[in-house]
């Protein structure tokens, strides 16, 4: 999401100056993921190596949390809900975690490039980078949103894990455990009910507020009708055209599609009025959101209750 001049519940964006701002920079990046361990005591050890790591946003930064548990020190610079990870300005405090991390998780694809600024701005010839777009071979234009992919999150896990090893060999097995359980138990939640959801309602027609939704609805079987150009264009703050905003009342009136998904964080005047008509069509609407909700929520339990909301609405919207 990136901040535009029609939004109007959009969370404001965090743009801090002077020696007390920083302070308060500090605190924000400084502080350590928060996000509940389900792994807890998995291949759990006392002793050995801490891996300093820092993640560019809360929803990876929560997983490379659970994912390394005793082993690692995991900062997210972005965890506030009301900051814009678009439109970010990284301060010297997230210069400093940066040039003090053995280890980077940045998103790409130009959602924060402000993170390759801070990653270039201190290097460090130790440290190991992660950018996610790289990994899943996903270019700069297309869609940033992995973390709604559910392939690409197991993508990254399986990436985070293997760099542990490498940078922590001795607490491989460590590693290997906390990743089996986090796969198998603490996401089994979040795997079921995408795999139900896919063998329920393959195929169902949605709308969308904006381009997040996209990789979730490809991950869930889902058929995106909402068109690409209007998607791209509330995701990027800019104005959508006239002829894609018609296609959309039209898909709603006449109830081409059953359920509408936005981004909660980003109700445009668009938005809004297209959900306005949704819900006066009968249609169900579910939301989802940007990074993590509440503050300090898991990645699990976030997803978890945006798909039962999704599912529900989908519920609704077939009598099934």
């Amino acid at each position: 999401m990136r901040t535009a001049g029609t939004s109007i519940s959009r969370p404001a964006r965090i743009a801090i100056g002077g020696s007390a701002a920083l302070a308060v920079l500090t605190a924000i990046s400084g502080c350590s993921t928060a996000a509940s361990d389900d792994t807890a005591d998995a291949g759990s050890t006392t002793a050995g190596k801490t891996i300093k790591v820092v993640a560019a946003e809360n929803f990876w930064g929560s997983i490379a949390s659970q994912l390394g548990g005793a082993h690692v020190r995991v900062e997210s610079i972005i965890n506030n809900p009301n900051a814009d990870p678009h439109d970010y300005e990284p301060t010297a405090a997230d210069g400093r975690l940066v040039a003090g991390a053995q280890y980077t998780i940045v998103n790409g694809i130009g959602y924060d490039a402000w993170a390759d600024k801070l990653l270039s701005a201190n290097p460090e010839s130790g440290r190991t980078d992660l950018k996610v777009g790289d990994l899943v071979g996903i270019k700069p234009g297309g869609n940033p949103h992995r973390w709604y992919s559910p392939a690409n999150v197991h993508q990254v896990i399986e990436k985070i894990t293997a760099d542990y090893k490498k940078l922590d060999p001795a607490d491989a097995a460590y590693f290997d455990a906390r990743k089996t359980t986090f796969e198998t138990k603490t996401l089994a939640p979040y795997n079921t009910l995408i795999a139900d959801i896919k063998a329920k309602y393959a195929n169902t027609a949605i709308g969308a507020s904006e381009s997040i939704v996209t990789p979730l609805a490809e991950g869930l079987g889902l058929k995106m009708l909402t068109p690409e150009s209007f998607l791209d264009a509330i995701s990027e703050g800019t104005d959508p055209t006239a002829k894609d905003k018609q296609t959309i009342d039209r898909q709603i009136g006449q109830k081409q599609i059953k359920v509408y998904v936005y981004n909660s964080q980003n109700a445009t005047p668009d938005v809004q009025a297209q959900v306005k008509a949704a819900q006066a069509e009968g249609i169900p609407v579910a939301t989802v959101t940007e990074t993590l909700t509440p503050a300090g929520a898991s990645f699990q339990a976030w997803q978890v209750r945006q798909l039962q909301g999704i599912e529900k609405a989908l519920g609704q919207a077939t009598g099934r």
